[in-house]
């Protein structure tokens, strides 16, 4: 058969193929409450066969709590990277003692993990001896902030908690991260689930609240598995004590924001440790984040299997950080 000139060949049918998102990675960070040796040991084992990808372990909020020492840490570390996960020890948050100073020098020494510092007294000393991660309560709200962080060995940093989603976006956008002097990235972390951490003080507020003192307090936060709950003069909850650390009454869930925090920067995502339910939420954020699948109905499942509530997100939205938004 002759060819006309107008002819064109057919071309194969073909259909395209969508990339997938990047994977949102999964921190769990340190378990924030007061918790019995073996409370933690079988969470921990819970973890090891979890999605995360990365645990944070060790003591962030009270030096009198010795449920496990560093030695202790460090072995439970080992097992942890050998189930395939990233370790990162915490160093304690305030630095009051030379007991605590001689800890976080331990952690310098050590060569096994990063370490995560808990306020700018930590980084002089952890600096350029060990990987670094910027945790939450540095005061990192610029992006020249954290370019003057970039150079002190950092791994990535975990943005403040108040930060919204937009300008985590101005401060380490993906098309224009701010990089370590060898050129790679420098990794956000975001706060998306748990009770978020407001503030850290020398005094114990648990131990005030049972009127004893705080060096002999019988550690009366180990009845506490989630913090104590405030409730305003309305019968609201308000806040929540934790020992020295005061937390917020709501926890802080963004299951439904992977395409904002994609889009902010955000590669990683912290998911802060409660004593029930907690294995379900990692499995949530996994198969929401990661998976495509929807996220109706999980929260309130949560809720249900007593993950402490009622969940927020207004931080991220630029609103009230205990106020919950569809938008």
């Amino acid at each position: 058969m002759a060819l006309t000139a107008d002819w064109t060949p057919r071309m194969p049918h073909t259909t395209a193929i969508a990339a997938s998102p990047p994977r949102l990675a999964l921190t769990v960070g340190p378990v924030l409450y007061h918790w019995a040796r073996e409370a933690l040991m079988r969470f921990y084992a819970e973890v090891a066969d979890s999605p995360a990808d990365t645990v944070v372990i060790g003591e962030a909020v009270c030096a009198r709590r010795r449920e496990l020492r560093l030695e202790d840490w460090l072995s439970l570390g080992r097992e942890l990277a050998t189930a395939g996960k990233e370790v990162v020890l915490v160093a304690q948050t305030l630095i009051e003692t030379e007991a605590d100073l001689r800890l976080l020098e331990r952690q310098a020494e050590q060569q096994e993990f990063a370490v995560e510092a808990g306020d700018a007294s930590a980084l002089q000393l952890l600096a350029g001896r060990v990987p670094l991660v910027l945790g939450p309560h540095l005061n990192i709200y610029s992006r020249q902030a954290l370019k003057e962080h970039a150079d002190l060995g950092v791994r990535h940093w975990v943005a403040p908690v108040e930060l919204a989603l937009d300008a985590l976006a101005l401060i380490n956008p993906p098309r224009d991260p701010v990089r370590k002097p060898d050129g790679t990235p420098i990794a956000t972390e975001a706060w998306a689930f748990g009770r978020l951490p407001l503030a850290f003080s020398a005094r114990c507020f648990t131990a005030r609240h049972h009127h004893v003192p705080k060096d002999d307090c019988g550690f009366r936060c180990l009845a506490d598995e989630d913090g104590l709950l405030l409730s305003s003069t309305e019968d609201q909850p308000f806040l929540v004590i934790n020992g020295t650390q005061t937390q917020s009454a709501t926890a802080q869930s963004l299951l439904g924001d992977a395409t904002a925090l994609r889009a902010a920067g955000v590669s990683r995502l912290r998911l802060s440790p409660c004593s029930r339910g907690f294995a379900q939420v990692l499995e949530d954020f996994e198969s929401v984040m990661n998976a495509g699948a929807s996220e109706a109905g999980r929260s309130s499942r949560w809720i249900e299997s007593g993950v402490p509530g009622p969940l927020s997100n207004g931080y991220a939205r630029r609103l009230p950080g205990m106020n919950w938004s569809d938008a």
